[in-house]
């Protein structure tokens, strides 16, 4: 069966979703197969975050003015004040964010290229799909801004087994390892990945990040892994897991047992 030949207006439609696997929803499926499982088949949408809404607006001012003024407009009613007094707390520091990076040279000139571009490929036998933030044909790299609290802070990271950086944290180097491939599969050429990091401090700080190629073999192995269960669980070959933490599984939990209260803290 064909898949659906993607573009900017589909990318991430449901049908986009079921035809290819990306960084975002294999990222999903480890947090709670169940959650996006529901997701997947339209009967869970997550509630509404400001929080991931201002690294939109943040990554979206650097994807051209049109494009930051479409985004604007299109959320408007999230970004502007219940009385239309100015721009919540949020877009108040993201617009400090912005300029942070607007007026680094360095950060600008990593942040050079062509913008929002998409690419298919096929990882472990299947078929994934990815959208660049920025990539750079003439000098072989690709980058991403990263919004975060901090640069220095630490995260227990289950699958690391340790505490790491909001870079392990949030799985940003897997993401990495997984376009650098795709990237490779359309373009012949290893093109390399840096992450343009902002924080939310006021004023915020910033870095541009890049990788040890070695990090990648452990991601490499990571995904290889979980791949297969979590490619059974959208064919609905087995029963979506569910992770009893997350708003969904809250949501549609039923109580079937009681349970010592040692387990309250596992």
């Amino acid at each position: 069966m064909q898949k659906l030949l993607l573009n900017q207006n589909n990318y991430y439609s449901q049908e986009a979703n079921f035809d290819y696997m990306s960084v975002s929803q294999f990222k999903s499926f480890m947090e709670c197969e169940a959650r996006t499982f529901a997701e997947l088949r339209g009967d869970y949408s997550r509630p509404h975050s400001n929080a991931l809404m201002g690294g939109s607006y943040v990554h979206a001012a650097f994807e051209g003015e049109d494009e930051f003024a479409k985004f604007v407009v299109d959320n408007a009613v999230n970004i502007a004040k219940k009385r239309g007094m100015g721009k919540l707390s949020e877009f108040v520091q993201a617009d400090k964010m912005i300029e942070a990076l607007k007026n680094d040279k360095f950060a600008m000139f990593a942040l050079e290229g062509e913008k929002e571009v998409i690419y298919t490929g096929e990882l472990f036998g299947v078929e994934w799909k990815i959208k660049v933030d920025n990539i750079n044909h003439e000098r072989k790299f690709f980058s991403d801004i990263k919004t975060t609290q901090e640069l220095g802070k630490r995260y227990w990271s289950d699958k690391y087994s340790q505490y790491v950086s909001f870079v392990q944290a949030y799985d940003y180097i897997l993401q990495m390892y997984v376009y650098q491939q795709i990237i490779f599969q359309n373009t012949d050429e290893i093109y390399q990945p840096y992450i343009v990091a902002v924080t939310k401090q006021d004023p915020p700080d910033k870095a541009i990040l890049h990788f040890d190629e070695s990090r990648f073999e452990f991601e490499k192995e990571y995904v290889q892994t979980y791949l297969p269960g979590i490619i059974q669980t959208k064919n609905g070959e087995k029963e979506p897991i569910r992770c009893e933490k997350c708003d969904y599984c809250r949501s549609t939990k039923q109580l079937k047992n009681t349970f010592e209260i040692e387990f309250l803290l596992e």
